[in-house]
């Protein structure tokens, strides 16, 4: 799903592309001969694939996914990942567990350390025994995805996650907001280098 970006400064400004031109685009010398004052270097990709992550909190955008189709107004949808990298979501179907399908492109919001596996995996099991989470008692507003997993977290008592989780509100700025906006300057990267090839940052620009 690494779309592979990559930045070089050779001349002046950094450069982003998907593969390193033969000339530079600034100054138009042979890249091939030049001296980089910046060695090209792959930027990280900040997404995940879910089930590679256990004992995971993840979110991932509604519809479609974060490279091509979120914007900031977009819902956000939430789950977590047992021992074993199964995903665990509650939506208008009710509780769903799944390997596969549309997690392949999340963000990573916290991972337990491997010392509360069993905790981990036994609180959330106990929770998907609640009848609340049927797909009769969903409701957008709310009892949705955010209900479940906060519920969760508070129930899993793991430190300023599970305290961030009594509220959705202080949950959503300190584990939400940080990770959407930081992903946000590389889908906006992303989609730069997908209309114009490359991208040139000059100092003092966003």
């Amino acid at each position: 799903m690494d779309p592979g970006v990559i930045c070089f400064q050779h001349c002046g400004p950094k450069v982003f592309c998907f593969s390193l031109p033969e000339y530079c685009p600034i100054c138009e010398n042979d890249l091939s001969i030049a001296n980089f004052s910046l060695l090209p270097f792959r930027v990280p990709y900040p997404f995940i694939r879910a089930s590679q992550y256990p004992c995971a909190v993840v979110i991932k955008p509604t519809t479609g996914d974060f490279l091509n189709d979120y914007y900031n107004s977009m819902d956000l949808h939430i789950g977590v990942t047992t021992s074993t990298g199964t995903i665990v979501e509650f939506d208008k179907n009710g509780l769903r567990r799944h390997r596969m399908g549309q997690w392949d492109q999340c963000l990573l919001l916290d991972q337990a350390p491997s010392p509360w596996v069993e905790h981990w995996d036994n609180t959330l099991l106990q929770i998907c025994k609640q009848k609340c989470w049927s797909p009769k008692s969903y409701n957008e507003e709310k009892h949705n995805c955010y209900s479940f997993v906060l519920t969760f977290l508070v129930s899993l008592n793991y430190g300023s996650l599970s305290k961030a989780a009594s509220s959705k509100t202080v949950f959503c700025e300190k584990f939400i907001v940080p990770r959407t906006t930081s992903a946000g300057k590389y889908i906006s990267l992303y989609r730069k280098l997908k209309e114009f090839g490359f991208y040139i940052h000059k100092p003092g620009c966003k």
